[in-house]
């Protein structure tokens, strides 16, 4: 796969986000089970990120795989695919070339799956080169909630409320979310044809570039991922200037 070497001289592209949607829809078509359709996209993931590693400016990959509105899910479906994405996740930590954060309210978790999580992430924190963010029970109205909470309770503590209220500024609340000390997105590539974010990082991606595809995310080839790539390095990203 060729790397996209040619970005926009100001905006090298260096964080990717992934809303890789369309695993049941992908299924049902092929006659699989739901199981199915996860494990395929799981492996898909893992391929991206392969892929991912011969871009030499990328430094991060987020990963949306479960919002907090799928854990509404019926419960079978669930256990399914909280075991693709324990295995996709223990699978990203055995090659030692990620560095993996989890994003989201992981406290919605069943607990044993919680505890998987955690301990397969800290097998990686030593890892410094790329990141990959993986949002688990996720929703961007739940992260700016839970980081503004977060704000409050540390400026209280600090007996500063009343001077937080008159100066909090966009960098505070960055402190407090999940992806504090990261860059924000560069480009957004969402596949399966929704063409919305759905709650996808909306304080981080004021400025992203968006990519949709009507490719369902087990589809989603080398190829396709060039092709949004180039299609990024095309555009001229002026951020309200």
């Amino acid at each position: 796969m060729s790397a996209t070497k040619d970005c926009h001289a100001d905006y090298p592209l260096q964080h990717l986000a992934v809303i890789p949607d369309g695993n049941r829809r992908w299924a049902c078509r092929h006659g699989f089970s739901m199981l199915d359709g996860y494990q395929r996209g799981g492996e898909r993931i893992l391929d991206l990120l392969k892929w991912c590693e011969d871009i030499a400016e990328l430094e991060t990959v987020t990963l949306w795989p479960l919002s907090i509105e799928n854990l509404h899910r019926p419960r079978p479906e669930l256990d399914a695919l909280f075991v693709v994405i324990v295995d996709t996740i223990a699978k990203i930590a055995a090659t030692g070339r990620w560095h993996i954060r989890l994003l989201g309210d992981l406290n919605r978790l069943p607990q044993d799956i919680r505890s998987r999580l955690l301990i397969t992430v800290e097998q990686t924190l030593d890892i410094t080169d790329s990141t990959v963010n993986i949002a688990i029970a996720y929703s961007g109205r739940d992260e700016i909630t839970r980081g503004i909470r977060k704000l409050l309770m540390a400026r209280r503590a600090a007996g500063t409320l009343d001077h937080m209220a008159r100066y909090v500024t966009p960098d505070d609340v960055n402190t407090y979310l999940d992806t504090a000390g990261q860059s924000d997105p560069d480009l957004v590539i969402r596949t399966a044809g929704e063409k919305r974010l759905s709650g996808f990082l909306p304080w981080q991606t004021v400025y992203t570039e968006l990519y949709f595809t009507d490719i369902l995310w087990p589809d989603f080839t080398p190829s396709d991922l060039t092709i949004a790539m180039q299609d990024y390095s095309r555009r001229i990203r002026r951020e309200g200037r």
